[in-house]
């Protein structure tokens, strides 16, 4: 598809959030795959520059503050930082239209950009920004989208606009290599903490109130779960420490996080964890990234988009008629109080290793 040209410099721009990111990675994958590319850069929010700890060490990451009140300029002089590499590819796998912005401007003359078709586009104002890809029916979790964007450019399918009927991109699940590293400073963590294995990690934050279990359900679900193996709950601010505390009182077999571990430290617990229990947030998404049996818990989104796929991971579905409504907030709120805790400790008893 480029002729002659025999290595390219190509741009991921993947800004946010931590669990879009390590959804993303089978499609850096791909890119890291193809001969042609010889440098291979990504774009991320600051605020989630962290998860760059886990990616392949011959990526170059660039952080750019999009939160704040310098947020333009800022976003100004990174683009022309991003300029000045003169990609030949940006893949935009963000779909949203600063982000689509950012990549249209960061390319020379001579770079395609790649992203979301208007349907797809999570803002479809986007869809101005980009050469959009056109996607298969069946292609509905992100992963295969993701992926879909890199193989439009490399011509891995004859993927055109006004042919979408090719065969659609598979779901490829996204994989973290646990370092020997990461293992020992885990372990280490597992000591100070006085953590005995098998253990089984919970983790009570949720990114928006839509996705947060009620906490009188955590309850009963610790109480039935701390009778067969010790529990650390995770957290990942102080108004979820505060409420892990609550769950956890007078429980002697729970043990809550002392402090939010490092993404190499958490890689290195979830591996070695028995299994893990959460809601639709980047620590459940990583714990299956480290092949850590999962049991994720989901309201207004939908395992069918972004959920972990295989024989080691369960879904616990809510039984309402509005669910998935991928809102972030919810006057009637639902789905979350309907999910039955029984059901999350038989599918915690059936994948736990």
């Amino acid at each position: 598809m480029f002729g002659t040209i025999e290595s390219l410099k190509v741009l991921v721009v993947k800004l946010s959030a931590f669990g879009d990111i390590i959804h993303a990675l089978p499609a850096l994958d791909d890119l890291l795959k193809q001969p042609e590319v010889t440098e291979v850069h990504w774009l991320l929010d600051r605020r989630f520059a962290f998860v760059a700890d886990i990616f392949p060490p011959q990526v170059k990451v660039h952080k750019v503050a999009l939160k704040g009140e310098s947020k333009i300029r800022h976003a100004w002089h990174m683009i022309q930082t991003l300029r000045q590499e003169n990609f030949d590819i940006i893949f935009d796998l963000q779909g949203l239209l600063k982000s689509g912005v950012m990549a249209w401007a960061s390319a020379q003359s001579s770079c395609k950009v790649y992203g979301f078709d208007r349907e797809q586009s999570p803002e479809w104002p986007n869809f101005w920004f980009v050469n959009p890809v056109a996607f298969h029916p069946n292609e509905k979790h992100v992963v295969p989208l993701y992926r879909h964007i890199i193989a439009a450019a490399f011509n891995i399918q004859q993927i055109t606009r006004v042919n979408a009927a090719n065969k659609a991109q598979d779901y490829v699940a996204p994989h973290i290599q646990v370092t020997l590293e990461m293992q020992k400073k885990a372990q280490q963590v597992l000591l100070d903490m006085g953590l005995p294995m098998p253990f089984s990690i919970l983790h009570v934050g949720g990114s928006y109130s839509t996705k947060r279990l009620p906490d009188a359900q955590w309850q009963q679900l610790v109480k039935l779960m701390q009778c067969e193996q010790k529990l650390l709950v995770l957290w990942g601010n102080e108004e979820e420490k505060s409420r892990a505390t609550d769950i956890a009182k007078g429980y002697e077999n729970i043990i809550v996080a002392p402090h939010c571990f490092s993404l190499p430290v958490l890689a290195g617990l979830l591996q070695q964890a028995s299994a893990y229990l959460g809601q639709d947030t980047g620590v459940s998404h990583l714990a299956a990234a480290c092949d850590c049996p999962t049991i994720i818990l989901w309201g207004a989104t939908a395992p069918w988009r972004m959920g972990a796929l295989g024989s080691i991971h369960r879904h616990i579905i809510p039984i309402s008629d509005c669910a998935p409504c991928f809102k972030r907030q919810c006057d009637h709120f639902i789905c979350m109080p309907s999910l039955n805790v029984q059901y999350m400790k038989q599918a915690w008893q059936a994948v736990r290793r």
